[in-house]
């Protein structure tokens, strides 16, 4: 059978391909399936006309060595490419493994991850168990639960876990037809399994994840998603916003997964067609959501509050959160030490993958970082534990004023002065945000000590989830909150960034 896209090249930096028809393409390393993505959708164009395609991000630090590449049609099997292929300046076998010398493959999150697809039956038996526990559990809590998105499609198209998929989903639709009494219904669902004794960790109003304890100890989430019927519309968190009849869901009827007979929608073939749209039935490792605004702002607006921004940042750490920065010093925090030496205590706001916390927790500073999301600094967190370093990572939401004046509080009552540094926080927020990044500054430094902002003033290029602030906007802001400006200067980078430095303090100089 003669493939529908060609071969053109393969480099360090990615793949070259023609083609007119958009297929979903497999790229396999040594016979395994490692990526999958869709040849027009997923590509640019080139000038002579062909399709390049760059390697993810997160199969980087794999691409040294040597190793058999694969690319075929995920449908009909046609070899695009099949050659030993080197890359980088190695001479070994690239092993697309974890530490623990695990297989790993790119999920449908676009990360790194142990897909069902390198696990044997054994290893997979202990995820089935916790989801037969779970979904016990919830039915226990007053839900009627089944397993939903993913793991809900294995089951009905093919029996079994999706081989691409890393993860397992469940889901209820609520008898509530109101928000409110969704919402309410949610945390009580949450109180009864800690009461069983899992761990929750909560998403938005509707949504939190379980922890379960995987086949090698490790500790894997299962995804929990609550929707309800309003309207003639299923919504259903994550994804759904969709004409729906409620005899579509009740009375549940089952389904099977892997051998196992679990409870599913009465129509399941309705929900995955909400879900994955009229094309469910076929194959595709490469499939992304695309939620209209429409459902997204609602879903927003009656669930998600002050966390609607959060999942931005997860997708933008995705990929960072297990490798150390680079680049630390920033230079703020080498303003700090031209202005200061090392102060006793830091407080990073917005601390992001934490390179500066490290930095000044290595020269013996005590470091208290704060971040949206603080798993965004694994890493450093794990470098910091195995270093003994006073550093420790905690959450602040600075949308929301509950987390925010919490912050401040504990942080006020921590005795002696500090420095608190927020650098690029500033710029990365709304309106709201910045005022509860200076309310929180200003309680930190009750007892003394500086406040350091840096913020993109604009020009040059625009960076994943920043925006331009004025000058005169983040002075009068400041000094509304009571800070005065002891320092300013502005820079400009060889890209034509302009980015302005401010060293402050509470009241009066």
């Amino acid at each position: 059978m003669s493939a529908a896209a060609q071969f053109v090249a393969i480099d360090d930096a990615g793949l070259t391909l023609r083609g007119a028809t958009d297929v979903v393409l497999d790229v396999m390393f040594g016979g395994r399936r490692i990526w999958s993505f869709w040849l027009l959708r997923d590509s640019q164009v080139t000038p002579d006309g062909s399709r390049r395609i760059a390697w993810p991000e997160s199969l980087h630090r794999f691409l040294d060595g040597h190793a058999r590449v694969s690319v075929t049609e995920h449908l009909s099997g046609a070899v695009v490419y099949d050659a030993a292929t080197r890359f980088g300046s190695g001479d070994q076998q690239i092993e697309i493994v974890n530490s623990e010398g695990k297989p790993l493959g790119i999920d449908k999150s676009g990360r790194m991850a142990q897909t069902f697809d390198t696990r044997s039956a054994d290893q997979v038996a202990p995820l089935l168990d916790s989801i037969e526990r779970v979904l016990a559990a919830l039915q226990q809590a007053g839900v009627e639960a089944f397993p939903a998105y993913g793991t809900l499609l294995g089951a009905v198209r093919e029996g079994q876990l999706i081989g691409h998929d890393s993860d397992a989903d469940l889901g209820y639709v609520s008898r509530h037809d109101h928000p409110v009494d969704v919402i309410r219904e949610s945390f009580r669902i949450q109180r009864h399994l800690a009461k069983a004794g899992y761990a929750i960790t909560r998403y938005s109003g509707i949504a939190f994840k379980v922890d379960v304890v995987e086949s090698d100890g490790s500790v894997r989430g299962l995804d929990v998603f609550g929707g309800f019927i309003t309207g003639g519309h299923l919504y259903l968190m994550g994804e759904v916003g969709h004409p729906f009849e409620r005899e579509w869901i009740f009375p549940l009827g089952t389904t099977t997964l892997a051998g196992r007979t679990l409870p599913a929608p009465a129509r399941p073939e309705k929900l995955l067609e909400a879900m994955y749209g009229a094309g469910w039935k076929v194959p595709d490792p490469a499939f992304h959501f695309e939620t209209p605004r429409s459902t997204v702002r609602r879903l927003n607006g009656w669930f998600r509050g002050t966390r609607v921004y959060r999942d931005g940042w997860d997708r933008y750490f995705s990929t960072r959160r297990n490798k150390l920065p680079e680049g630390s010093p920033s230079p703020l925090a080498a303003m700090v030490v031209e202005r200061e030496q090392t102060p006793t205590r830091i407080v990073d706001l917005g601390c992001g993958r934490a390179g500066d916390a490290l930095w000044f927790a290595r020269q013996g500073a005590q470091v208290t970082g704060y971040d949206f999301v603080p798993s965004a600094s694994r890493a450093v967190q794990q470098v910091a534990a195995a270093e003994e370093l006073s550093l420790r990572v905690e959450q602040l939401n600075l949308n929301e004023w509950r987390s925010a004046l919490g912050v401040g509080a504990q942080l006020a009552a921590v005795d002696g002065p500090c420095v608190v540094i927020a650098d690029h926080v500033a710029d990365a927020l709304t309106l709201q945000g910045r005022r509860s990044l200076w309310r929180v500054a200003s309680m930190a430094l009750r007892q003394g000590g500086h406040l350091y902002v840096s913020a993109w003033l604009g020009g040059g290029e625009r960076r994943t989830l920043q925006r331009a602030v004025r000058l005169g906007v983040l002075r009068s802001e400041l000094e509304h909150a009571g800070f005065s400006i002891l320092h300013s200067q502005t820079d400009q980078d060889d890209s034509g960034r302009k980015v302005v430095r401010l060293v402050a303090q509470v009241g009066e100089r």
